[in-house]
């Protein structure tokens, strides 16, 4: 990784403000139902925690814009990390202001607190220089472990960055290590399966990883708007009319790369997409009038197991149906089975895919889950993220905070 890390700065005694992402689900009982995102913040918490740093923890949640929502409170968070570090973690009611101040400078080394919701605060996501600067001087170090954030360049991603030495947290690493090191060094043969309700949605994906792997996989309902470019009919379900160029120049660009792609041959079909709807198997180029497209169908979920059986580096961003509906969820579920049991590296791509194999409860099979929803789209479309930017480079010198 070309950045600096957690390991490469003293924080023995310093205040230390680490950016995470405790943008989790709260269940009917106020607290949090999915501590994924908390639970991957704990090596670099308790990492500063052992060397005597002053964590002083900030996060968004939700989106308030820029307004105090009470039920937007970041309390729910520090209450499930304080019971995972088994040590108190004070909620604060302010982010920034002479009360958080007081109470940071009576911080002792090892001690951790969390500012309230960044993004009451209208200045976060104007990335405001003088709440930057402001969160700035609660600190004399940043971290950024919060990856899932760092496509956006609000004022604690990038806005404090320029007034404190900053460098990666332990999970920002590995994100960049495995996102990375499948782009740049994949071990071969390299299969992405790419799923997703649209194609203009991963317009920038599907352009960077045809040039990148052997296989392309296409799955979920953007593969209406394949099946159109191929002239045939879609029946009721989304097409990305103006995007159905794109896709044949795709499909031409993929040829030309020996880069072999695969389309469903049979589909899951209903006419409507809620659950207890009928539905039925159909040839993708048989879809009736009115129906719409639900699932990948049994020859394709088996074809498509074939081709990943046979890959050694698999990277898969998008269910590939409406996996949201049980009824509709059999073709995930039986590539997630196959892809958590290959032997290679497999990297999941954040989003609803993450969610999907958490549920499945195969999240601990695969190499790497990402924690970017948004984030990890950009990075696989080629893009520089303004967070990854913002922090220093390896070889640079530390300044003074």
């Amino acid at each position: 990784m070309s950045k600096k890390t957690v390991e490469d700065i003293d924080v023995g005694g310093k205040r230390v403000l680490l950016r995470v992402d405790f943008n989790v689900p709260l269940g009917p009982d106020g607290g949090v139902s999915d501590d994924t995102r908390i639970r991957k913040s704990l090596p670099t918490i308790k990492y500063l925690i052992d060397h005597g740093a002053k964590v002083v923890l900030c996060s968004h949640f939700g989106r308030p814009k820029g307004k105090v929502v009470e039920e937007m409170r970041l309390a729910p968070a520090a209450k499930h990390l304080a019971e995972l570090l088994g040590k108190p973690v004070p909620a604060l009611q302010e982010i920034v202001g002479a009360e958080v101040e007081q109470h940071i400078a009576q911080m002792r080394p090892g001690e951790v607190v969390l500012l309230e919701n960044l993004r009451f605060h209208p200045g976060e996501e104007e990335n405001d220089p003088d709440f930057s600067r402001s969160l700035a001087r609660l600190s004399e170090v940043y971290v950024n472990d919060a990856f899932g954030s760092s496509h956006r360049a609000h004022a604690s991603v990038v806005g404090v960055a320029r007034y404190l030495p900053a460098v990666s947290g332990f999970l920002m690493k590995k994100e960049l290590e495995s996102l990375g090191g499948i782009l740049e060094s994949p071990e071969r043969p390299f299969a992405a399966l790419i799923g997703g309700a649209k194609v203009s949605g991963k317009l920038g994906v599907l352009e960077n990883i045809v040039t990148r792997v052997d296989s392309l996989l296409i799955g979920g309902g953007m593969v209406a708007t394949f099946i159109q470019g191929s002239g045939h009919d879609t029946g009721a379900s989304m097409v990305d009319a103006d995007k159905i160029a794109y896709v044949q120049q795709l499909m031409q660009k993929a040829k030309s790369l020996g880069v072999q792609v695969l389309i469903p041959e049979d589909l899951v079909v209903a006419d409507k997409l809620e659950a207890g709807a009928e539905s039925k198997v159909v040839s993708a180029e048989q879809i009736p009038a009115g129906w719409y497209i639900a699932d990948i169908g049994p020859r394709s979920v088996e074809r498509f197991a074939e081709e990943l059986s046979q890959s050694r580096t698999v990277i898969w961003n998008g269910p590939v149906g409406v996996f949201e509906i049980s009824d509709f969820a059999e073709g995930t579920r039986r590539l997630a089975s196959l892809i958590a049991e290959l032997d290679g590296t497999t990297i999941i791509g954040g989003g609803s895919t993450s969610e999907a194999v958490a549920m499945l409860g195969l999240a601990d099979k695969m190499t790497h889950v990402s924690t970017g929803g948004g984030a990890s789209l950009e990075f696989l479309e080629g893009r520089a993220l303004p967070g990854v930017e913002a922090l220093l480079d390896r070889h640079a010198a530390v300044p003074h905070a």
